[in-house]
């Protein structure tokens, strides 16, 4: 009777935050190494191993059941640069349906760097980490069905001008004015102070208290910050897909590590990742994620 009691304190004291996210950490893992392997080339965009980074991201949609806007998961776009044009660039977009008007938008790049002199750029942390987080995300409310309608979007072009994002709401899925937030993933894999920063509370304090109430693990802890106009470089606004959405007044959270000696290196593999890190910052995410969902999110209105 005295242990049972210990145990009923123990439960009944966790903190609010503190629900218990399990990631099937054989299968993050395994998305992280197939789209950092070398069959990908480094998956810039246009390539044959982008191409093969969509077919594999198709296929885990559908083991997971997300569903398709229409009878395909794929959003396909021109990208153009000074150098390069790709005719069928793609999103590969799904989605879980709650509340049609109050949707919540989670979004990784995909696509990397590719090849330079012979060596292939893997992009580990940037960005297959983001999509496994992605995948275990989906999975997650796929098992627990959210109050919000969730879209989870692999955005292609990142690396060359966010003109995935751009692309996915020049032609959104839904209304504009029905996505209450995007919640960005560009890598979350690599950080030895074992610190996952949440940047945008700046722009937008009333996720503040939401981020607040995400519980350190023991791997992984959240920091805030990293969205200041006078911290210069260090100010991360523009530096991935959530700044599209911000341009157009949609409030956003964006999750990533502190640059390391891997970013945008041939070193950026799978085997430099750090596994426990990874899991428990995934989690972190996902925790998140289920506590914006469950309150009730003001409606934007996106400037056209």
């Amino acid at each position: 009777m005295k242990k049972l009691l210990i145990l009923l304190f123990l439960v009944w004291h966790l903190p609010a935050g503190a629900q218990q996210i399990i990631i099937d950490t054989t299968q993050l893992l395994h998305d992280i190494r197939t789209l950092a392997a070398d069959s990908m080339e480094g998956r810039q965009s246009g390539t044959a191993g982008n191409g093969r980074a969509q077919q594999y991201l198709e296929r885990r949609f559908r083991e997971i059941g997300l569903q398709p806007f229409g009878d395909s998961y794929r959003q396909h776009f021109r990208l153009q640069t000074q150098k390069l044009v790709v005719e069928q660039a793609a999103n590969l977009i799904g989605y879980i349906p709650g509340d049609p008007a109050k949707v919540l938008v989670i979004t990784a790049h995909y696509d990397h760097i590719g090849q330079q002199d012979g060596q292939i750029f893997n992009g580990a942390d940037d960005n297959a980490s983001g999509v496994g987080a992605l995948l275990a995300a989906a999975a997650h409310f796929q098992q627990h069905r959210p109050r919000h309608t969730i879209i989870f979007a692999a955005l292609d072009g990142e690396e060359l001008g966010l003109q995935g994002a751009a692309a996915f709401l020049k032609s959104p899925p839904v209304p504009l004015g029905h996505i209450v937030l995007n919640i960005n993933l560009d890598m979350l894999s690599i950080s030895q102070k074992k610190e996952l920063y949440a940047s945008g509370t700046f722009h937008h304090p009333w996720l503040r208290p939401y981020l607040l109430q995400v519980q350190p693990l023991p791997n992984a802890r959240l920091v805030l910050g990293h969205d200041r106009p006078e911290q210069g470089r260090d100010d991360w606004t523009k530096q991935s897909d959530h700044f599209q959405f911000h341009k157009r007044r949609i409030p956003y959270i964006y999750f990533g590590v502190e640059d390391h000696a891997h970013y945008h290196k041939p070193t950026d593999t799978f085997q430099n990742i750090d596994p426990a890190f990874y899991t428990d910052a995934a989690a972190l995410v996902i925790d998140f994620i289920r506590i914006a969902d469950a309150h009730e999110s003001p409606q934007q209105k996106p400037v056209k």
